[in-house]
């Protein structure tokens, strides 16, 4: 399955827009208190299944943890699951930080 994905200039450029989506952060909690992009909302990647009725499939949904495996991973089952306008962020959280804005 294709997993499509979003650089971190995109995803700053979005937020900066006030774009409207959705940004999933699928870490798990105590790597999200260290840190996390402002407007992700934490659903750690073991919880997707049971928390999917959370999600509007309609709405842009972006995905993200610390390096892109597990974001991934919640993209392709997103996929599986009817979801079509979701994606990837590109390095994760830790080419995140590491990028100039």
């Amino acid at each position: 399955m294709n997993v499509p994905e979003i650089s971190c200039e995109e995803l700053y450029q979005k937020l900066q827009n006030n774009d409207d989506f959705d940004l999933i952060d699928v870490r798990e909690t105590e790597e999200y208190e260290r840190a996390n992009i402002e407007k992700a909302r934490l659903m750690p990647l073991g919880t997707l299944p049971d928390r999917v009725f959370e999600l509007d499939a309609d709405r842009e949904i972006i995905v993200h943890c610390k390096m892109g495996g597990r974001s991934a991973q919640a993209v392709a089952f997103l996929q599986s699951q009817g979801f079509k306008n979701v994606r990837n962020l590109t390095g994760g959280i830790q080419l995140w930080l590491d990028s100039p804005r």
